[in-house]
């Protein structure tokens, strides 16, 4: 499904990614891992389209994305879920669901993917009223993620999703993102609670310096030395 061919790419000058290559597969669910630096929220923004690529290609279905604009990557089924969630504070929940869901207007469809995300988290139908400003860490998680399926999404990009959540909130963000591959899409999940990210996944990626330096089957990565001295606290 996607196909990330040799990419370099930086801000301001400065490499970040250094001929990174990695695939996702239909229905595939795949975990980046490394320190901070190491390229992953890059590689993302390269993918979405907010960052351009000096080098290197992109693939989606076989048709080239490497260097179009962010909006018709959305068209094409690609929706990213930003860390730090970047929800529109002085937005009710429902204006922000309804903001991932400008590229499909039709009323019915809408409607359609509001009782979808509503499904998954029936305290955004609970809140619908209330500004995002004033929900709780988690139902912000919860927000940014039910924004992004408004988009009808094919491919899920998630950075850090349990970032500065408590552990049961950790938990129940993890089993909605397996619903989600399990309804069909294909997801990306850049995570530093590897434990967690390699429980779900199906495939890894470990990255260093904008390269990727282990990959293979989670189960492998998961016995494997190097990643637990460094990921898992083995």
């Amino acid at each position: 499904m996607l196909e990330v061919r040799d990419i370099e790419a930086g801000y301001g000058g400065i490499p970040v990614l250094k001929g990174l290559s990695f695939s996702v597969p239909e229905r595939g669910i795949v975990t980046l891992l490394g320190a901070n630096g190491a390229g992953k929220t890059t590689s993302l923004n390269v993918i979405s389209g907010l960052l351009s690529a000096s080098a290197g290609r992109v693939l989606f279905g076989g048709r080239e994305i490497t260097s179009m604009p962010p909006e018709e990557v959305v068209r094409l089924g690609i929706c990213q879920v930003p860390e730090g969630r970047h929800i529109f504070p002085r937005l009710t929940v429902r204006e922000n669901l309804l903001m991932g869901a400008f590229l499909h207007g039709r009323k019915d469809e809408v409607e359609q993917g509001l009782e979808r995300v509503h499904g998954l988290f029936p305290v955004l139908r609970e809140r619908s009223s209330q500004y995002g400003a004033t929900l709780s860490g988690g139902e912000q998680q919860m927000l940014a993620i039910g924004r992004a399926l408004m988009g009808r999404p094919r491919l899920l990009l998630l950075d850090e999703p349990s970032l500065g959540l408590a552990p049961m909130l950790v938990q129940q963000i993890f089993r909605i993102i397996s619903e989600i591959h399990s309804r069909g899409c294909s997801v990306v999940l850049v995570e530093q609670n590897a434990r967690q990210a390699l429980k779900i996944a199906r495939h890894g990626y470990v990255l260093e310096t904008g390269r990727v330096i282990v990959e293979g089957p989670t189960s492998d990565l998961l016995s494997n030395e190097k990643v637990r001295r460094a990921y898992l606290g083995g």
